[in-house]
């Protein structure tokens, strides 16, 4: 099977890490190369410690998650013979706590938006199948314990 790398990198620029007083910014690169700013996100570690303008591992993860379910969709639609010409979703992760009253990703809501071209359209119910199928074949969905749900189909 394959295998996915990320190297991730910080350094201390602060005497005050003891303290709590550290930043939290820091960088991901991938094995094609890019490098990505990131941090913490800001609800958990405020500002100046964590920077809004980096991706933190909560969002990626959100994002992680939409990415696998539209490319494992364009591929079973494809394969349905359905044309498609857009795809967009504002993916939102709910955070909650677990059992154990520890804070996790809870539910991952997709909210796709599908521009469909050709002849050919899904009813609500076919969409519902692709979207099925898609989810049951993600890589990502199906690693993780996060309800992943998409509006309009639950």
């Amino acid at each position: 099977m394959a295998q996915h790398k990320a190297k991730i990198e910080w350094k201390c620029t602060t005497p005050d890490f003891r303290l709590g007083k550290y930043t939290r910014e820091h960088s991901w690169t991938f094995d094609g190369g890019l490098s990505v700013p990131a941090s913490a996100a800001p609800a958990v570690v405020p500002a100046p410690y964590s920077n809004p303008a980096n991706i933190d591992p909560e969002e990626a993860f959100v994002a992680a998650i939409a990415s696998c379910h539209m490319l494992t969709f364009l591929h079973v639609a494809r394969q349905g013979g359905f044309q498609i010409d857009s795809y967009e979703d504002d993916a939102v992760g709910e955070m909650g706590k677990n059992e154990r009253g520890v804070a996790w990703v809870a539910t991952v809501t997709l909210s796709p938006k599908i521009a469909y071209g050709g002849d050919k359209r899904p009813s609500h119910e076919q969409e519902a199948e692709l979207h099925q199928k898609a989810h049951d074949g993600c890589f990502i969905s199906q690693s993780v314990k996060t309800t992943v749900k998409v509006a309009g189909f639950e």
